[in-house]
């Protein structure tokens, strides 16, 4: 074993050119094989700063910097201020793409400091549109708008498109209103996060001497979890890696389990048609899970008909065998689990933070919750309200990004009177009635004195206040730093009043404003990190970071408490004791995938069982009800098809035409 790798390990990181699928399955060490071919490739000769390096979440992102860094020996030192030092670009998908369009979105009629909307911004929009179309409030609301505009968009679909393609009534009114919304998001400045992949896409189609530009920056693409791209990512990879082919992927199609986001498992399937001349190495040494629970997820995974041949092999000895436990409903199954749980605590020391309950709906949760609180046993579940979704936040955000992109009408609207300037809905309507028939933005009216001077006399003061605010701030930004632009815009805003309007008592208040110092905090940490830092790539920053779980589960793995979480925000997670709850056709598999009756549906539940069965590392035990109520009255339940297949209670109809194939040779 070469620095500590297996002989499958040493192949994938010794393969230095041409087309790579490193098929790598749960617990096998997957992060270990990219950071260590990055460094291979650098010692081997290949300048650092040539290669490109994408996954899919900040978190992973930062530990493959890391890591990588501490292999070439500059972990922890930072640069001094003009060094040139030149790094692997590692990145996630979006946040590469960010640096695309930065430098090119002009060509695609954006401005170079677009702002990127977060889901509050877009469902502002969204509600403008349909109240544009002036549809009823029940035919589509904005998150439904959005949900469809966003299939859409991972499906490389443009407004044009839309009406060819949708279905159903909902898709057809979405149509309508999807040309509309891009073209509001473009008069604003601003991007969505489906857009960051799409309109890199567009750039990429329409403008080949800028991709060509693009992809000659780097000799070497490198694609974490593969199995996740979807259709944008996927042809951005290969406009990437087209004429050097030397294109390393590294996932695992049976851990393929967000397809309702977008996410094509044929992408990582048929990487050998799209490449030829691919090599792929498998890596199937789990160092995770003992040996009786890859058995289980071993025997699972093999139902799924289309999949690369592939078995977990235990590098620990059996253990303990997993339990299946039936309870008579789901109120006996939360208190046996939460007693089992009490007694592993109590009587066997086992620490609460190394103990996951896993359900695979957010209905699920309530009644272990109820339990674990009678039991007196600490606990947290992931999905609580985000930083970034708090009043203050929000409201701090907007003034950032009204800032950076005086145009953005969303931030804009959201402030203009927060806190109280005197700005009333009627002088607001008046601004946006001139703004409309002049096609120009809400901002660029209010520099027109003739119109301000129609207006009340405090609204003209309010208009007065939000001009001095602009200039004051930028000016301290362009003279000092951000972090001193962030104090004057307390200052100037008096946003501490607000709080002190708003909230009674003295926790709240002093709650709401370490929220706002936490702002400051996360822009004085920005500026610290950042040689080139500005309030646009800040506000990028916090837009890309902002949506994904990373940061609450690190801060949550801090806490000594059983997880209570779904599935899906398992994967990536690993914990001595695994309890997987309500094993119950309709839940798992889910009765959206049962009623489709389509193969893939189930393939993918599937695979997110396996997910769960993958995370325990010594103990596991899937339970399920035999009746669980449904609308107030007990209903029988149906033992989920899993518990059949993992037990070897289920005939494998794949295995026989294996079997036949083979005795066809």
């Amino acid at each position: 074993m070469a620095h500590g790798l297996n002989p499958a390990q040493s192949d994938a990181v010794e393969t230095l050119s041409g087309p790579l699928l490193v098929l790598a399955g749960a617990g096998t060490g997957k992060t270990r094989v990219v950071t260590f071919r990055i460094a291979n490739l650098i010692r081997h000769g290949t300048a650092p700063d040539r290669i490109l390096a994408v996954t899919f979440t900040n978190k992973a992102a930062g530990e493959m910097k890391e890591r990588v860094g501490e292999l070439l020996g500059y972990a922890g030192k930072r640069k001094k201020r003009g060094e040139k030092r030149p790094e692997p670009t590692i990145s996630t998908f979006h946040a590469h793409c960010v640096r695309v369009l930065r430098r090119h979105a002009t060509a695609l009629g954006y401005p170079a400091k677009f702002s990127i909307y977060d889901r509050s911004d877009q469902e502002s929009l969204a509600r403008e549109i349909l109240r544009q179309l002036r549809l009823p409030g029940t035919a589509l609301k904005p998150g439904d708008l959005l949900g469809i505009i966003s299939n859409w968009k991972n499906d490389s679909i443009h407004p044009d498109k839309a009406p060819l393609v949708a279905s159903t009534d909902k898709e057809h009114l979405a149509a309508a209103g999807y040309r509309r919304y891009q073209e509001g998001l473009k008069t604003r400045g601003a991007m969505d996060f489906d857009d960051l992949l799409l309109q890199t896409e567009v750039l990429f189609d329409e403008h080949p001497e800028i991709r060509d530009a693009e992809a000659a920056k780097f000799d070497h693409v490198l694609v974490d979890e593969y199995q996740d791209t979807n259709g944008s990512q996927y042809r951005i990879t290969k406009h990437l890696a087209g004429k050097h082919r030397n294109l390393c992927v590294v996932g695992d199609d049976d851990q393929s389990i967000y397809a309702w986001r977008g996410a094509d498992v044929t992408h990582i399937l048929n990487f050998k048609n799209d490449w030829p001349d691919a090599k792929i190495v498998c890596l199937e040494a789990n160092y995770r899970s003992c040996g009786s629970i890859l058995e289980m997820a071993n025997r699972l995974i093999k139902f799924n008909a289309t999949r690369h041949d592939k078995v977990l092999r235990p590098s620990r000895p059996d253990g303990m065998r997993p339990r299946i436990a039936q309870h008579k409903d789901e109120t006996k199954e939360s208190q046996s689990v939460v007693g089992e749980i009490k007694h592993l605590i109590e009587n066997q020391h086992v620490q609460p933070r190394d103990i996951a309950i896993l359900f695979r709906t957010n209905e699920q949760p309530r009644l272990f919750e109820t339990e674990l609180r009678k039991a007196d046993v600490p606990y947290v579940m992931l999905g609580s309200q985000s930083f970034f979704d708090r009043r203050e936040v929000r409201d701090m955000v907007a003034y950032l990004k009204w800032i950076d992109q005086p145009d953005d009408e969303v931030s804009l609207l959201r402030i203009i009177n927060t806190p109280s300037r005197g700005m009333s809905p009627k002088s607001v309507k008046t601004l946006m009635e001139h703004a409309v028939a002049d096609g120009v933005s809400i901002w660029q009216v209010m520099q027109r004195r003739d119109i301000v001077a129609d207006l009340s006399p405090a609204a003209q003061r309010g208009v007065a206040d939000l001009q001095s605010v602009y200039a004051d701030v930028t000016a301290r930004a362009k003279s000092e730093s951000l972090t001193a632009a962030m104090e004057t815009l307390l200052t100037r805003t008096a946003y501490a009043d607000e709080i002190n309007r708003l909230y009674d008592e003295p926790e709240d208040r002093q709650n709401r404003m370490a929220s706002l110092g936490e702002v400051a905090n996360a822009i004085g940490a920005f500026e610290d990190n950042r040689e080139d830092a500005d309030l646009t790539g800040f506000l990028a920053d916090i837009a890309l970071s902002g949506r994904e779980m990373g940061n609450e589960k690190d801060k949550l793995a801090m806490q000594n408490a059983v997880w209570l979480l779904t599935l899906h925000a398992a994967k990536g997670l690993e914990f001595p004791v695994v309890y997987m709850v309500g094993m119950e056709e309709g839940l798992l598999p889910h009765s959206r995938s049962v009623k489709s009756g389509r193969e893939e549906d189930i393939a993918e539940e599937r695979r997110l069982c396996y997910v769960g069965i993958t995370r325990a590392q010594e103990q596991l035990t899937l339970s399920m009800a035999l009746t669980r109520r449904k609308w107030g009255k007990p209903r029988p339940t149906i033992p989920s098809q899993f518990l059949y297949e993992v037990t070897g209670q289920a005939t494998n109809p794949h295995q026989f035409r294996k079997q036949r194939k083979m005795a066809g040779r």
